[in-house]
């Protein structure tokens, strides 16, 4: 007993002293603290309550100058909405933020994990993998895929409210495998316990984050969680050790295989620059590619099928805005053919559409950011030695995007005088470690909705929908679901 009040009270003293020695140029912190564990309360529940809790971050951050300090037990961190500040914090801390550790069992050094130094270099070889000319060549595979998607929702036209989600995730997987990947992955069974699995692990990776006990191996290695992880793991590097066998079979065993693979292409995938680099170069281990491929699987099925979900969900609930794009697709596309890459540019609404969708629903919420040195921002300052979030999904709802700034509406990206600077706009991240397949997503998306909504009139209501946080915002209930109607 004489034990435990000794710790209550060197506990007590530990609070006080970090008070006592906060800058009073910092940040103000988030109110609803608790003494020794701050604000640890108020994360404890589930994704919805976390996703509320950041929208709180957010509102409160508006209100006082554009950043709030948030203290999780001894964890002090911030969270930083105003434009200018975010956009200082981007270009000037370049190391991602600690917590992204504990994401390295998964995706062990990849781009989006690796230290700054490391990323450029690898940034540097594997950004032509993502080069315009090799994404016009992924026009086929975006096509055929998105008409695949088309015979899937067939059966549900006509017959009420139906999750579309479950059918944008398979679609997304089997495009990052044929495109990024190069492999025409056909098991059905472990794509599932992949899409499963990788759902399990990020709701572990957000209750480890919050539980800061948690964050080092020793401490987690003793929590149930860890058990569950390892479970998980092994199905998610499963599937990127099939993806990998399988293409450098292909590529090994036939020279032409990393060259065309479309007669008449230049389709190269991004796996096989890495095998390439890593022969010719050595630039990449057998344990560097692998992580480099979990992040892409990973990625390529998590974000953009958010963001179509969110996306057609809003069309079905602005019947205007959708007869608007299927007008553009009709005269655009002119009759039943594919979508082209010149389309693409043509499709002007539809863009537009999309970018309003990533407005209001960000699917990465935050990003993380190491503070290395105090940073001077407009109003506070942030110590060295602290974490940083830039809340993304606050830099979209700010005040300069004007009164209607939480309105559902596409004709403001039409009029450049609507749209305030591209620093206050950043779906794909900020700075310069902005996701390398930006432009890859904006052209998957645009192809799949074109192939959708000529095929389909969308009846949906977003304001049914409940929003979690789990590392992605994505829906917890059925309010998400949409009805079709084939179009005559």
């Amino acid at each position: 007993m004489f034990a435990v009040v000794l710790l209550c009270i060197a506990c007590f003293a530990y609070w006080c002293w970090c008070r006592q020695r906060a800058k009073t140029t910092e940040p103000p912190s988030l109110p609803g603290a608790w003494p020794l564990v701050g604000h640890l309360p108020l994360f404890f529940g589930d994704g919805c309550k976390i996703w509320n809790q950041i929208k709180n971050i957010v509102g409160q951050s508006y209100d006082v100058g554009g950043a709030v300090k948030i203290n999780l037990g001894p964890i002090t961190l911030y969270g930083v909405s105003d434009p200018d500040d975010c956009n200082t914090i981007a270009t000037t801390c370049m190391e991602k933020d600690q917590i992204y550790d504990l994401t390295k069992p998964w995706f062990g050094e990849s781009l989006f994990t690796s230290r700054y130094e490391v990323w450029k270099n690898d940034y540097k070889l594997l950004n032509p993998a993502f080069s315009q000319t090799i994404l016009n060549t992924f026009m086929d595979v975006f096509n055929s895929e998105s008409r695949e998607l088309v015979k899937e929702f067939e059966k549900h036209a006509g017959k009420g409210p139906f999750d579309h989600f479950t059918y944008l995730r398979h679609n997304a997987l089997n495009i990052i495998c044929m495109t990024a990947l190069g492999v025409g992955f056909t098991d059905s069974n472990l794509a599932s316990d992949y899409l499963h699995a990788a759902d399990s692990t990020l709701n572990t990776l957000v209750e480890r984050a919050i539980k800061f006990w948690w964050h080092s191996p020793y401490t987690f290695a003793w929590s149930k969680l860890k058990k569950e992880q390892d479970c998980n793991l092994k199905i998610l590097h499963k599937m990127s050790d099939a993806v990998l066998q399988k293409r450098k079979s292909e590529l090994f065993g036939n020279p032409c295989v990393g060259k065309n693979i479309t007669p008449g292409t230049k389709f190269k995938p991004f796996v096989d620059i890495l095998l390439e680099l890593s022969v010719e170069k050595e630039a990449f281990n057998d344990e560097e590619i692998r992580a480099q491929v979990d992040f892409m699987l990973a990625a390529g099925h998590e974000t953009t099928p958010n963001a179509l979900l969110y996306t057609m969900v809003l069309l079905g609930s602005h019947p205007d805005v959708q007869e608007k794009v299927f007008s553009e697709i009709q005269e655009v596309l002119e009759r039943e053919r594919d979508v082209e890459k010149m389309d693409l540019l043509r499709l002007q609404y539809l863009e537009a559409v999309v970018k309003e969708s990533l407005r209001l629903f960000a699917v990465v919420p935050l990003i993380g950011r190491k503070i290395e040195r105090d940073i001077k921002l407009k109003n506070f300052t942030l110590s060295a030695g602290q974490h940083c979030f830039l809340l993304l999904c606050g830099l979209h709802k700010n005040s300069i995007w004007g009164p209607d700034r939480y309105e559902f509406k596409p004709e403001r990206w039409l009029e450049p005088s609507k749209v305030p600077s591209n620093l206050v706009y950043a779906p794909f991240g900020l700075g310069r470690r902005q996701c390398i397949g930006k432009t890859y997503a904006m052209m998957s998306m645009k192809t799949t909705l074109a192939h959708v909504v000529r095929s389909y009139r969308i009846k949906a209501d977003h304001t049914k929908m409940r929003l979690k946080y789990a590392v992605t915002l994505k829906p917890d209930n059925d309010g998400h679901y949409i009805s079709i109607e084939k179009r005559t």
